[in-house]
């Protein structure tokens, strides 16, 4: 499975807020044995958004996006998805009454809140759209196609993220492997186990006194077993080896 990952929010370009999303979500995405072909992250623009959603939903299995859900003038992740996805936005009739309930406990919670909080700006999406209920939030997310919206707020992005957690699956395997050795000693055995198995393979030098971490990846388990096992015959170096 080939999935995008696509976060939203000017306050993560302008280095406001520190983009854990992204991080978490590559590594569950991973873990679950996809593959993370894109990362980035776009202004709270709808056209910008939406010309990315449209290349990707075309491009790639899934396309997961995170950010720019809500009732302010900066939230236009909906309507940047609807745009992307050639769809008009439109009040999701299940999600507008679990957020008129929200709502609710909110103001019974809150009672000195005395501004008002609209159902519509939390339950519209791209019409058609299944809403993902949000445990932790007031923005449900949604799926349109092979597009996957998510709230921005980290702890309400895994809450809705785990609705939907088991839409994503793949075969894609990686190990990891340790030298104290330098990384320069690494970059001839490690073009050959690329060449040889057809594997990815991202070499990361220590920090410090630290040691060289070295990662490959493959399309299946068998072939990674493989190239691992001949990688630590062949080095040349040292070689300690994790899985992961």
């Amino acid at each position: 499975m080939d999935v995008a990952v696509l976060t939203v929010g000017n306050e993560l370009l302008a280095g406001d807020i520190e983009n854990t999303n992204a991080t978490w979500l590559a590594r569950e995405l991973t873990s679950r044995g996809v593959e993370v072909s894109r990362l980035l992250v776009v202004p709270d623009e709808e056209s910008v958004i939406a010309e990315t959603v449209r290349e990707w939903a075309a491009a790639f299995d899934a396309v997961v996006v995170t950010g720019g859900l809500g009732g302010t003038v900066d939230d236009v992740t909906m309507e940047g998805v609807a745009a992307g996805l050639g769809r008009e936005l439109a009040v999701e009739p299940i999600a507008e009454a679990d957020v008129e309930q929200t709502i609710d406990r909110i103001l019974e919670e809150n009672p000195d809140i005395d501004f008002e909080l609209k159902p519509e700006w939390y339950a519209s999406m791209p019409e058609g759209a299944t809403p993902i209920t949000n445990p932790e939030g007031l923005a449900p997310g949604c799926v349109a196609e092979n597009v996957y919206v998510l709230p921005g707020i980290p702890e309400e992005m895994t809450a809705v993220f785990a609705n939907v957690a088991d839409d994503f699956g793949g075969d894609v395997a990686t190990r990891t492997l340790y030298t104290p050795e330098p990384e320069g000693a690494a970059a001839s055995p490690l073009a050959s186990v690329g060449e040889r198995f057809g594997v990815r393979v991202g070499c990361y030098p220590s920090r410090g006194d630290g040691e060289t971490r070295i990662k490959i990846t493959a399309n299946d388990r068998s072939t990674l077993s493989e190239a691992v096992s001949w990688l630590v015959a062949n080095a040349g170096i040292e070689l300690r080896e994790e899985s992961e």
